[in-house]
């Protein structure tokens, strides 16, 4: 018999359960659900069952519960590593150095980890943090208050004096990047390619004094004001700096500040933007290409709804494709490249193709296409709503019908894109660099998971700042974490890594004026994910 916490719907409840065999499978029985565990914890309540359990048990340590001995249990593995990767990613001595001379009451860089800590732990307001942070074991917090968190935001989006606007104020966040960045560039670096992909997070309250705007949502919240938050990476999922707008920006109107502020803040010289579909616009490729910007770039094009990309499509033949090989990631499946290099509206593309990709795509036109046979036998009308199946309807004495002229002639498109360049590299290297945006797409992922950090209530635009990014500091920590773990050889998914690091628990116990502290043993991945940062486990039992 044992206790679990089950997460069902918002909450988790305490259960006891029982290993039943069953034949040959060992099934889990629950005998029990106690209740809910946030409302136990706080009431006290599990350790008044644990006390009055103990005088049917033999057990030493149940039963040391009788004599008057506190015991406080704290998760150890979050900040073990973190705290590791805080300090050898460079944030902590950026962070250090810029608060030399600030003469504040209280220890600025450690609420800003606690901050950043909680985001990855158990995303959610700085309130939120401040309350989490009593079950974990987290170094120099000890006088941080919830009011110290707040000052701690507001400095990081405080307003630089003389410092340009575009878009959004110069601001000392953007010092931490930027002192960041230097602390990793040596002879051998270069941001010669950047990624670049934004997001959106809305408000519980006014939104600040600019930046909560109404805006198109993407979180389908048209009713809160938002803000527009975008991330820019190098070729190895590293984060570089982070951008916050006014919830009613465009995206294809980030991308303009956005590269012209990459080469001032980081001196770069050279850099090619690999973006997705959605950045970009005509009037956003001619300034790129005037000689006022001159930046290089690689866009994906809106294939299906440019007729010009259509037809170039539709006039390649398979023997003017030339084929590329590389390593594929995740995937089973090795197909290879094909590229084809033309012109279109008088601009260079490539055209790709790719039989997985075909493959993928004709799999789920007919996901589509089953559910909209379905559908079509009982309201039509509300299927016009959806653009999914929308494309695929046709109007027919008063009726709709599957039109399979649509169908056909969206087939013929299945596993092609078209890629735009003003590059001088070939159309298997423009494709290849492409690729990679697809190998960041997780780190973007983390990214938008991450920066929905609500509820946000602050109401002014530094604390915002602030608050958000610690989001991108997180991010920091995660691109980090990941290299370490490819360096060491390992692949691990982050919600292991994440369960089995809090599960790395401290035990105080005070009994007549002494104190020990017990460890707990280390679980799943959690000690190949210390090994791989460098950091060594406390001993399983330590006087304190």
């Amino acid at each position: 018999m044992f206790a679990r916490a089950k997460k069902s719907g918002r909450y988790k409840y305490l259960q006891l359960v029982e290993n039943r065999r069953n034949g040959e499978k060992i099934i889990q029985t629950v005998i029990a659900t106690i209740g809910r565990l946030d409302i136990l914890t706080q009431t006290g309540k599990i350790d008044d069952a644990v006390k009055s359990l103990s005088k049917f048990c033999k057990n030493i340590m149940v039963l040391a519960a009788k004599h008057n001995i506190k015991s406080n249990v704290f998760s150890l593995g979050p900040s073990l590593v973190f705290e590791r990767l805080w300090c050898i990613s460079g944030i902590q001595e950026v962070l250090r150095n810029l608060l030399k001379g600030r003469k504040f009451a209280f220890n600025v860089e450690r609420a800003i980890y606690l901050t950043v800590l909680h985001r990855l732990m158990s995303p959610g307001s700085d309130r939120a943090a401040n309350i989490w942070r009593r079950n974990y074991r987290i170094g120099g917090i000890e006088n941080i208050e919830l009011h110290h968190i707040y000052r701690a935001m507001s400095w990081l989006g405080e307003k630089l004096k003389n410092g340009s606007a575009l878009l959004a104020p110069r601001c000392v966040k953007d010092l931490v990047e930027e002192d960041m960045f230097l602390s990793r560039r040596d002879l051998f670096t270069a941001l010669d390619l950047a990624f670049f992909d934004t997001t959106s997070t809305y408000f519980e309250g006014a939104g600040g004094d600019t930046l909560g705007k109404y805006g198109h949502s993407k979180d389908h919240r048209p009713d809160r004001k938002q803000m527009i938050i975008g991330v820019v990476l190098d070729s190895n999922g590293q984060p570089i700096c982070c951008e916050m707008w006014p919830g009613n920006t465009m995206d294809v109107k980030t991308l303009l500040p956005i590269t012209k502020r990459l080469k001032k803040r980081f001196n770069i010289q050279n850099v090619c933007i690999v973006s997705d579909r959605g950045m970009i616009s005509a009037e956003t490729v001619k300034t790129l290409e005037s000689e006022t910007y001159g930046i290089k770039y690689i866009f994906g094009i809106r294939m299906r709804n440019e007729k010009a990309a259509r037809q170039a499509i539709k006039n390649c033949h398979n023997d003017e494709f030339e084929t590329i090989r590389g390593p594929r990631k995740k995937s089973k499946d090795h197909s290879p490249l094909k590229v084809k290099e033309t012109i279109i509206d008088g601009r260079r593309c490539i055209i790709c193709f790719n039989e997985e990709q075909a493959r993928k795509d004709s799999k789920i036109r007919e996901t589509i296409l089953e559910t909209l046979r379905e559908k079509l036998k009982n309201d039509a009308k509300a299927l016009v709503g959806n653009k999914g199946f929308r494309k695929y309807l046709k109007l027919n004495k008063g009726s709709f019908a599957i039109d399979e002229e649509k169908v056909k002639e969206d087939s013929k498109f299945d596993g092609y894109w078209t890629l735009r360049t003003n590059t001088n590299l070939s159309a298997a290297d423009v494709a290849s660099k492409y690729k990679m945006l697809w190998m960041v797409e997780n780190a973007f992922k983390d990214m938008k998971s991450l920066f929905k950090t609500r509820p946000i209530y602050h109401k002014v635009d530094e604390t915002i700042r602030g608050h958000v990014f610690c989001s991108f500091l997180a991010l920091v920590l995660l691109a980090q974490l990941e290299h370490e773990l490819e360096q060491a050889g390992y692949n691990f998914e982050w919600k292991e890594i994440k369960s089995d690091l809090e599960a790395l628990r401290e035990t105080e116990i005070s009994h007549e004026g002494k104190t020990f502290i017990a460890r707990s043993e280390t679980q799943g991945v959690c000690g190949k994910v210390c090994q791989a940062v460098g950091v060594a486990l406390p001993p399983t039992i330590r006087k304190k």
